[in-house]
């Protein structure tokens, strides 16, 4: 069952439950539905968010060709298994397959390199991007806030580590 972005704002949610991590929440969570609490008025919010972003290293041309051609190389790979069904022996086959991979890493290293010379020196860096939040809240509608609070109270046989604070 999906349901659609909630019309209301967050101010009808009443924290019930605070976690240092994610993996906690969601099991808080999970534990509420195995104890058939309805989960579809529940949401988990990270509290405290900050963006972080590790550099791994200089981008140069170098490596943005072998990380274009790498990336080529899958979608060769799928161009080459769709052409090759239509092949009737096994070295057609081969070859189509081979061919498609080939070209994929040329395009793909071609693409890249051009990506990075237009960028005109702009971010020649490799980097890893997340989103982190110094702690997790379990909110739930106000109607059912008090059946979630019960159910998640530290003295009740919760899931593992991460009890609520």
């Amino acid at each position: 069952m999906t349901r659609s972005v909630r019309a209301t704002s967050l101010r009808d949610l009443v924290a019930v439950a605070e976690y240092d991590n994610y993996a906690a929440a969601e099991r808080a969570v999970d534990w509420l539905s195995d104890n058939k609490f309805p989960v579809e008025h529940t949401t988990i919010s990270g509290v405290g968010l900050r963006m972080v972003e590790d550099v791994l290293g200089r981008l140069t041309y170098l490596k943005a060709a072998a990380m274009g051609a790498l990336s080529g190389l899958w979608i060769g790979l799928l161009v080459g298994v769709f052409l090759a069904l239509f092949t009737m022996n096994a070295v057609g086959w081969f070859a189509v397959i081979l061919w498609g991979l080939v070209w994929g890493a040329v395009a793909g290293a071609v693409v890249s390199l051009l990506w990075h010379a237009l960028s005109g020196g702009r971010r020649d860096f490799i980097s890893t991007r997340q989103l982190l939040a110094d702690r997790y809240e379990v909110l739930v509608d106000r109607a059912h806030a008090e059946r979630a609070r019960a159910l998640l109270q530290p003295g009740r046989s919760t899931p593992g580590e991460g009890q609520p604070r």
